[in-house]
């Protein structure tokens, strides 16, 4: 029994002391900083603007819009709002 007991703490000391270097490796990785994209700004021009108000007729969900348009979400309500047109809820 006593040789059972001496293998388990061996066991048990040689994960212990594995566990350490993987939480190192797992702390390196998420100290680095996610790399960042430039944000370009792109003006809306007249067929833009017709665009998004042929979508506002059609009741097209704002997810597809912004897809479709390679716009933000939040770009497409604010300008929606600007224009006194309704998008997704606000109608």
């Amino acid at each position: 029994m006593a040789k059972k007991a001496k293998a388990k703490t061996a066991k048990t000391a040689k994960t212990a002391a594995k566990s350490p270097k993987k939480a190192k490796t797992v702390a390196k990785s998420a100290a680095k900083p996610a790399k960042k994209t430039k944000i370009t700004r792109r003006e809306y021009t007249k067929e833009d603007i017709k665009e998004l108000r042929a979508h506002s007729k059609a009741r097209t969900p704002v997810s597809e819009i912004a897809k479709l348009t390679k716009r933000t979400v939040g770009s497409l309500r604010q300008k929606a709002l600007k224009l006194g047109i309704g998008l997704g809820h606000q109608r």
